[in-house]
């Protein structure tokens, strides 16, 4: 959906695109923090300023110079809402100038086409390997195609950046934590970051811990290959954590009742699945802009996930944010009173927790003409999409398996669907050309088509009855379509069910007063 004011018409200014986004101060308190702690934090933000810096290049050089050179501190707000000159909440238009945005932004040549690629790798096969590398960044070198690989791209900001790492490092009492610092400073000259992930999944109960590696693949529209660099700063909170123990027990249980083939769902048990709720202080890089992620399931390494499993990490003081400020005013606007009464900042937590761990469940690999494929490869740019796509349909699907079974109370099953799908009206807005906002956009149609959600009086309501067996259909489709890495049938999911019905689009126009996301206000001044 095109963006638009509260007026209902197009934006035409970047006051009026910014105001869209709430600023939300997101405080340090290192009140419980001892002096060597904070230096330890302290050290963890030059590196996260270094590894920013690194993102800007890989999303928008053009922008960074604006960014770094403008006068206009709307213009500068702007640029530092979407990390580029294009907005994210409106189809990827650029909201100052006329470029384009190219598919795979600053990670290929702004003229590198999918086609054209795929007609260069026909006459080229030798280079596939490392043109598909997550991380090269490609560039013309006369009539060829040349893969330079991120640690000698980006070495001016990765050499001070692992410095800063080991810095802090040296200032941390916790020895695992220390030394997962110093592998991941390693691995940020090396471009491999197997063995740190390893060591990272292993900490156990940290009070500090830190997302810094190159993991997601937002930026790469081309491929759907190409990783970019993020980072967060954690504090833990432990009150909320040791809640947690709960999901962890039943993960591969869940794994176990997937509406998939033994085959293409590999066992979990023995598996790590830790989790952490967390307090962010600082962020940077693609955890910074645009979208801001209320939680997060990583390593993607699918050789990490059979060797050992992935981390859930849930930011507590963004959550917070998000439901007080977007979930509940939009719920009131959207959906029939009686349901938008029943969505809370609890069952929107239950909710995210089942999505984190369903990003986690399924097939580790694509089956392709016989061999292992990574799922991204297989299926291109959709697979963004469609693996957000799959985390909700999956989370909800184990959410009800969790009733089932007695692990979660069965009368709060009307609390849970209603703040999941309440969540649905706050991330359509985002339209589809961002990752979540086409994966729910493509599950709504679909909850739609099935009866699960109907509209009646300018308002939309859920049919409790149908939810479960639609969503367990809807897991059964995106969880076959990842494990055979069938591109075709993804693509043809999404082109039938991405467009956004008229009504939706008018009944969203009446939330143009609420924010489409947070603006987090950082204690730590950028540099």
């Amino acid at each position: 959906m095109p963006a638009q004011n509260a007026a209902g018409r197009p934006f035409h200014n970047e006051a009026e695109r910014l105001a869209r986004w709430k600023a939300v101060e997101m405080p340090f308190h290192s009140s419980g923090l001892s002096a060597r702690e904070r230096q330890l934090v302290e050290k963890l933000v030059e590196a996260c300023r270094l590894l920013d810096g690194v993102f800007w290049r890989q999303s928008d050089l053009g922008g960074l110079a604006l960014y770094q050179g403008t006068r206009d501190q709307t213009l500068k707000d702007l640029l530092g809402v979407m990390g580029s000159r294009w907005d994210l909440v409106d189809q990827n238009q650029p909201f100052i100038g006329e470029a384009l945005m190219p598919p795979g932004h600053a990670l290929y040549p702004d003229d590198l086409t999918r086609a054209r690629l795929e007609q260069y790798l026909q006459k080229h096969p030798e280079d596939r390997a490392a043109i598909y590398n997550p991380y090269t960044v490609v560039k013309w070198q006369g009539d060829r195609l040349v893969a330079v690989p991120y640690h000698e791209e980006y070495k001016q900001f990765l050499d001070p950046m692992a410095k800063a790492l080991r810095d802090a490092a040296a200032l941390s009492g916790d020895a695992a934590f220390a030394g997962f610092l110093r592998m991941r400073a390693g691995a940020l000259l090396t471009d491999d970051y197997y063995q740190s992930d390893l060591a990272w999944l292993d900490l156990k109960d940290p009070k500090f811990d830190a997302i810094f590696a190159p993991y997601e693949t937002y930026l790469d529209d081309l491929l759907g290959v190409k990783t970019s660099y993020g980072a967060s700063i954690l504090i833990r909170n432990e009150a909320e954590s040791r809640k947690l123990a709960l999901y962890q027990k039943y993960v591969p249980d869940i794994q176990d009742a997937l509406p998939l083939g033994g085959a293409d769902r590999p066992s979990k048990r023995g598996r790590a699945t830790p989790m952490e709720v967390m307090d962010a202080p600082y962020r940077a890089g693609d955890l910074r802009y645009g979208y801001q992620a209320v939680a997060d399931n990583l390593p993607n390494d699918p050789r990490v996930h059979q060797e050992k499993g992935s981390k859930k990490i849930f930011f507590k003081n963004f959550m917070d944010a998000r439901v007080a400020n977007i979930i509940l005013p939009i719920a009131k606007k959207m959906m029939q009173p009686s349901q938008a009464e029943k969505v809370s900042a609890e069952g929107y937590l239950t909710g995210t927790v089942l999505h984190e761990i369903a990003h986690g469940l399924g097939p580790s690999f694509a089956r392709k003409d016989g061999k292992q494929v990574d799922i991204r490869e297989a299926l291109g740019p959709v697979s963004s999409g469609l693996e957000e796509a799959k985390a909700d349909a999956v989370g909800m699907f184990g959410l009800a398996w969790l009733a089932e079974h007695g692990a979660l109370p069965k009368d709060r099953l009307e609390e849970y669907y209603a703040s999941f799908v309440a969540d649905f009206f706050r991330a359509l807005r985002f339209g589809t050309g961002e990752a979540h906002g086409r994966a729910e956009m493509m599950e709504f149609n679909y909850l739609l088509e099935q009866r699960a959600l109907a509209r009646a009086d300018g308002r939309y309501a859920i049919d409790y009855a149908r939810m479960p067996a639609a969503l367990a259909q809807l897991s059964r489709e995106l969880l076959e379509t990842e494990a055979t890495g069938d591109r075709a049938r993804a693509e043809g999911w999404f082109a039938r069910y991405d467009k956004m019905p008229v009504e939706l689009k008018s009944a969203l126009a009446a939330t143009a007063d609420i924010p489409v996301d947070i603006r987090p206000i950082f204690s730590f001044p950028d540099q």
